[in-house]
């Protein structure tokens, strides 16, 4: 019988927290060209489960893999790592 521990851990930064109780995370994979030697970062785009709208773009998070919640959802968020905000958020504007 397998077990939670076997599951899939991955770790990206929000892009996307419009949507209710959802996030888009983007897990970046960095490797070197076969080919050409040159390093090369692909962008996995995936959406998670985020239960109580915690998640701001930006934040650092860590995502675990779970049973089908949606379509697309087959991922939630385990716990924010960073509070990185990006430049343009309106928490702070003084203009």
């Amino acid at each position: 019988m397998q077990t939670r521990s076997m599951r899939k851990s991955k770790e990206g930064f929000v892009i996307s927290s419009k949507m209710d109780k959802s996030v888009v995370v983007g897990v970046e994979q960095r490797f070197r060209h076969p080919l050409y030697k040159k390093i090369v970062t692909k962008l996995k785009k995936i959406v998670a489960h985020d239960e109580e709208n915690k998640c701001r773009v930006g934040d650092k998070v860590l995502i675990d893999e779970t049973r089908p919640i949606s379509k697309t959802k087959r991922w939630r968020v385990e716990k924010i790592i960073g509070q990185k905000r990006m430049e343009g958020s309106n928490d702070t504007s003084t203009n």
